[in-house]
Parts: structure tokens; sequence; C-alpha cells
């Protein structure tokens, strides 16, 4: 790692001649140009026909966490069930009292696609949101579905609000989700804050991604949301360590990351000091670690269960005494977007940041794109 590589501006844009930084940076762009684009596509025809029994979101990879965004922002007191299907085979149950919307950024998502089509033979109704004159356009030609084009931000996942708000609209206008368009402006304008605060020529003792980055470098980043909706934001953290940092991740949320996960404070990756109880571990300073370990990072919303805060309390004190790193990022906000768009950006910088210290292109999957050839 090379801690001066997020010192200079010049260096940081050398590092990401792919532009993540340009992409991530335009996620309010994307809620102000998606709300006009889903206008545009005459979302409001959606409610013709009253709410559906549920709604089962079909996407992959950067598209498919759009259906666990917006389970997040409608909450558990939502009236219906959203579920978000990830692979190529629609759940039995799935028919025409419901709403299939199937998310492809590119529009050519094979898996997406299967989804998509078998809810059109099911006589669901459908809603799809991805590329424009793509194959999941042509789908919804034929199918009789509602399309919403997106424009990409470059790659599916920093496309992510592109894809989100139609979703959210979709849901509003079903009188699932209590969100004005003043909801949706604020969230971009905490966006446009966040991006400000993290943007490449601020010096990493004031940007609060770099110095998380430089914080999460060589550990193993345990990432606990405290809400279903932070949850969320800890899996997408997960997702953009890999894709960006290509770095791995564990996500969790409590309740139920200390039911399992917090045993790993115990466990080989906290043993540098000499293993767990060792009376020097509490006190040592993990930067002059020859070893590096376990690194809990706690998404905290705002709001949570009296019981949750009291878990997040002592599952942060447990940590800490066994010498494990622990940094804690708040969500800002009231309302459910804005809390959720907060805790994704600044993870969407920490990863982007992270990959560039290490010395990392934080665009190209290359993986991704092998396996894809070669099961093609």
């Amino acid at each position: 790692m090379d801690e001066g590589r997020l010192a200079d501006a010049a260096a940081i844009e050398a590092a990401d001649p792919g532009g993540m930084l340009r992409q991530v940076a335009s996620s309010a762009a994307q809620i102000r140009e998606a709300q006009r684009l889903t206008a545009e596509a005459g979302i409001a025809e959606l409610a013709r026909d009253g709410r559906p029994r549920a709604i089962v979101v079909t996407g992959m990879g950067g598209s498919g966490i759009s259906g666990d965004v917006l389970a997040a922002v409608a909450g558990v007191g939502c009236a219906v069930p959203i579920v978000t299907v990830r692979g190529y085979r629609l759940p039995g149950w799935v028919g025409a009292a419901d709403l299939v919307i199937a998310v492809s950024c590119s529009g050519g998502t094979e898996e997406t696609l299967a989804v998509a089509a078998e809810a059109a033979r099911r006589g669901a109704r459908l809603l799809f949101v991805g590329g424009a004159d793509s194959p999941l356009a042509e789908l919804a030609e034929r199918g009789r579905g509602l399309f919403v084009p997106v424009r990409s931000a470059g790659q599916p996942r920093a496309t992510l609000w592109g894809l989100t708000v139609p979703l959210l609209l979709a849901t509003r206008e079903l009188g699932l989700l209590d969100a004005p368009d003043a909801v949706f402006e604020s969230a971009a304008t905490r966006l446009e804050d966040m991006a400000n605060r993290c943007r490449p020529d601020s010096e990493p003792f004031v940007n609060p991604a770099k110095r998380i980055a430089l914080d999460l470098a060589g550990d193993v980043p345990l990432v606990w949301g405290t809400s279903p909706l932070a949850g969320t934001a800890a899996y997408r953290f997960c997702c953009q360590l890999n894709e960006n940092a290509k770095y791995p991740g564990v996500h969790g949320e409590l309740p139920e990351a200390d039911h399992n996960q917090v045993v790993a404070f115990d466990g080989f990756f906290t043993r540098a000091a000499g293993g767990p109880g060792d009376p020097d571990d509490f006190f040592r300073d993990r930067a002059d670690d020859p070893e590096h370990g376990l690194h809990l990072v706690v998404l905290r919303d705002t709001e949570e269960h009296p019981q949750v805060t009291k878990r997040r309390e002592v599952s942060v004190e447990l940590a800490r005494a066994r010498g494990v790193a622990v940094t804690e990022i708040t969500a800002e906000g009231d309302h459910p977007l804005e809390r959720i768009a907060t805790l994704v950006a600044l993870g969407d910088y920490v990863t982007v940041y992270l990959a560039i210290a290490l010395g990392v292109d934080p665009t190209p999957v290359t993986a991704i794109q092998e396996l894809k050839a070669r099961i093609a």
C-alpha cells in the first residue's frame, strides 16, 4: 500500500483511468435524471390495476441491489412483500397478481432475461428497467410491459440510483411508499455533499473516505448494519470491496451477527498479539502490527431497535477488548432514502480509494469477464 497515492489529486486521477470516482460522483445527477425518465415512461399507468399481491425484483450484481434498496426504503411495514431474485428461476408462487420488475443496466443480463420472460409467460404485471434498445426493452414491448430506459454511468455498480429510482417511484405510485419529490431532492443534495467531502483533492485527514480506506487496508473487514436498511448498505459495501478494490469483505446485520460472526473475535485473525486474553492485546498499537487482522465496520442507522443499540455497543466493546479495529459510520438524514443513500455513498468512495491506495484499478472486473467468456 502507498498512502501517498491518496494525497495527490493528479495521482488519484492517474490511478483511476476508468473514472470510477467520477461515476460514483454522478449519483445525485442520476436521481434527478431517473425521476424525469420514469415520469416520461408513464409510470403513473402502473397503478391502474391496483396494488399487487407482491413485488418481485429480478437482477444481478449492481442491478440486483436495486431490489434490496427498494425493500430497505419501503421498510418492514410495507403492505406487500418485496423479494429480490438473483438467478435464472422465478419462484413458483409468482403469477398474474404480482408485479415483476426486471432490472439490467445493460439490458442483456442472461439471468434477468430468463426470469423476465418467465414472468411474461405467467401473465405477471411487468416493469422493466435498463439499457435502451436492448433485449430487455424488446422483451418489455413483446410482453406489453412498462419500460424505463437508464443511461449507464459507466459500470452497473456505479449506476445504482439510475436503476433504483424507477423502482421507488413505481412503489410510490402503488401507494406503498411515502416519498414525496422533496425527499428525492434531499437525497440528491446529500449525495452532492458527500461528493464534496470525498473529493480527490481533499486531504486524507479531512476526507472521511480516504481516512477509512487507509484504516482498512490490510485488514479483513466485517461490515455490520444495525437495521435492515443498514444491513443492505453493509451488503453493498462488501460487493463494492469485491468489485472496486478486488478485496474480500464479510457482511452481516445485527442482531443476527451476534449469533455467529461475533465469535470470530476470538479466532485466528485476532491472535497477532498472542491470542484472546493476552493482557498486551488491548493496548497494542495496531498501526505497528506486523500482522493485520479483523476490522469491524459498523454501519449505524439512526433508527435502531433498542435491543440492537445495546448489542451494537457491547459488540464494539468486545471487539476493541480483543484488539479488533473498529470503524463506525452513521447514516445521515431522516427519510430512509436519505439514510441509505449516505451510507452507500461513503462506502462507494471508501472502496474506490482503497483500490487506489493498493495500486488496483477500480474499474475492470476481469475475472467476471473471463468467467462469462468461458461459459458462453
